[in-house]
């Protein structure tokens, strides 16, 4: 088990992030910022990955807390990519529950 980010990103081909106050979390808000700080996936922590490693986040994703501007949009990203596809997969779920063909 690996806890210091920097370590566990060295030559990652994928780095994952998700929000760390989910809906019902909000009193405890302020305590998971400063103890999710660290794991910001950020400039850092992509000089260490592979350079060709992409990201991923579920959405939605607060910029400057469990990811940085930079990261989100740059060129590595595919938060938005996963987004799409999963609205596509969402749609054929829909269409697979009311029996209809796709």
């Amino acid at each position: 088990w690996i806890e210091d980010p920097v370590l566990a990103s060295e030559k990652s081909m994928v780095l994952y992030t998700d929000v760390w106050t989910s809906m019902g979390q909000e009193a405890e808000k302020s305590i998971r910022e400063l103890e999710f700080a660290g794991y910001q996936i950020n400039d850092a922590i992509l000089q260490v990955a592979d350079p060709k490693a992409v990201i991923f986040h579920c959405l939605p994703a607060y910029r400057g807390l469990e990811i940085t501007a930079s990261a989100i949009d740059g060129p590595q990203s595919r938060v938005f990519l996963q987004a799409q596809y999963r609205l596509y997969l969402q749609k054929a779920v829909m269409l697979f529950c009311l029996g209809k063909d796709c």
